[in-house]
């Protein structure tokens, strides 16, 4: 599933493509067509991102939500576009640029109430100035679950996904099986701090990144994902040399060295499965 930034990428691109257009609106795969009737040949006012949703903001206060999920997908074409590949829910066509959506785990039409209500159950996203990681901390400082269960929710921490939990909390030093109320505020403010940087850089870079940039040694474009993380799916930990190792956690792996990271004296949350 994509990450926030990736999310936030996006958002990025079709303002640029398609924000301020009148759009042309279809879906040929039929499942939107009663919607896309609601926003086809209205003004695109804006685009918003926020955690892993988007939400086109059309002329009329309507508005197109889109929550990628696993398998969603955008594709671009030049106008005149192609014969749409696959099952396209929707299919949006500017004056230069025709914007298909295949996949998508929700796209709907929806107000701006509706809007709010969403956004009202998503916690701080680390790329949006008007975040407010109090509201986070406090969720967490609070908490019995494992901090690696309580990043990755998005009430708390919206964008956040696997890699991230992995390697966030291996900058930190703190295991995913430490409980919430034992993450100290500082340990959450160099997270917080962490997170604003590291998404920053995936958008800029259009792939997620976690070690230093400095130190990379070729094009960002051109590097491997082992070489873009510190401990996500590798054997050894780079700060110390010992073995990563991985448990399943709300049915996702997560990466830890136990070096690096000291286990707390009670494991709460995590399943060890077989390396």
């Amino acid at each position: 599933m994509p990450e926030g930034p990736t999310i936030h990428r996006v958002a990025r691109d079709h303002r640029e493509w398609i924000s301020g257009e009148r759009l042309s609106i279809c879906s040929p795969q039929g499942r939107f067509a009663d919607d896309a009737t609601l926003i086809d040949r209205h003004k695109l006012v804006r685009i918003d991102a926020w955690g892993k949703h988007l939400f086109y903001h059309f002329a009329g206060k309507l508005v197109l939500h889109v929550h990628l999920g696993l398998y969603g997908r955008f594709r671009r074409s030049d106008n005149p576009p192609p014969e749409p590949r696959g099952a396209v829910r929707v299919r949006m066509t500017g004056k230069r640029y025709t914007i298909d959506l295949n996949g998508p785990n929700q796209c709907e039409v929806i107000d701006e109430k509706e809007v709010a209500a969403i956004i009202a159950r998503l916690g701080a996203d680390p790329l949006r100035d008007d975040a407010h990681p109090e509201k986070a901390w406090r969720r967490i400082s609070r908490s019995k679950a494992p901090i690696g269960q309580l990043i990755m929710d998005q009430s708390i921490l919206a964008g956040v996904g696997n890699i991230y939990r992995t390697e966030l909390l291996w900058l930190v030093r703190v295991h995913p099986l430490s409980v919430g109320k034992d993450f100290t505020r500082r340990q959450f403010n160099t997270l917080w701090k962490l997170s604003r940087e590291l998404f920053a850089t995936a958008v800029e870079h259009e792939r997620i990144i976690t070690v230093p940039i400095k130190s990379l040694k070729k094009p960002a474009d051109r590097l491997r994902a082992r070489e873009r993380f510190n401990i996500f799916n590798k054997p050894k930990c780079p700060r110390c040399g010992g073995a990563v190792k991985k448990f399943a956690m709300a049915k996702r792996r997560v990466f830890v060295c136990e070096k690096c990271q000291l286990p707390p004296d009670a494991r709460t949350g995590g399943t060890p499965v077989s390396q």
